[in-house]
């Protein structure tokens, strides 16, 4: 991977702010596996009677993202940062897997964006949460920037293919029979 790319990982970790690093911990935790997405689709649901099944897409976007981005780790095979250049110390437990791409950032934009589509009104915060957890990854010291854009990437991607797959089923299912 570029040299531009460990530079700009290197910088980030270097110059952390110590009263930030509880804040970016948090947020590393709060996107892991999803959970936070499926709090936030439970209560939009919740709060819906239009979209009773927005968790569900969540959940299927959540488990497909977690899988993409699960293979193509182990495809890729780029050792995390930490294991490269063991200092500074992580601020977070360092995960087992490989580190291209990241898995957060994969998952947080596959759900902002599934959400965001739902209910376009609230995609400026839904995004501001993904950008937020996927670049706490960078700064807790588990990835380099470039697994987040490409994790980014891949989670807007896998929403918009869940999307037209959705639409396609609707189109081709046969119509409801009355009574």
């Amino acid at each position: 991977m570029s040299g531009f790319d460990r530079e700009l990982r290197d910088w980030v970790v270097d110059n952390r702010v110590g009263v930030l690093d509880p804040l970016f911990e948090a947020l590393s935790y709060a996107g892991s596996f999803g959970f936070i997405w499926l709090a936030i689709a439970v209560g939009i649901s919740g709060f819906s009677w239009s979209r009773p099944w927005l968790w569900t897409r969540v959940g299927a976007a959540i488990l497909i993202s977690e899988s993409i981005s699960g293979a193509l780790k182990e495809w890729v095979e780029r050792d995390r940062p930490a294991v490269a250049d063991p200092e500074p110390e992580t601020l977070v437990e360092l995960p087992a897997t490989f580190s291209f791409p990241s898995g957060h950032a994969t998952v947080s934009f596959a759900c902002a964006t599934t959400l965001a589509l739902a209910v376009p009104r609230l995609a400026v915060p839904l995004y501001a949460l993904a950008v937020a957890i996927s670049c706490s990854r960078v700064y807790v010291g588990v990835h380099y920037p470039l697994d987040v854009l490409a994790g980014a990437v891949l989670g807007v991607a896998i929403a918009i293919a869940l999307r037209t797959l959705a639409a396609a089923l609707r189109r081709s299912a046969p119509p409801m029979r009355e009574g």
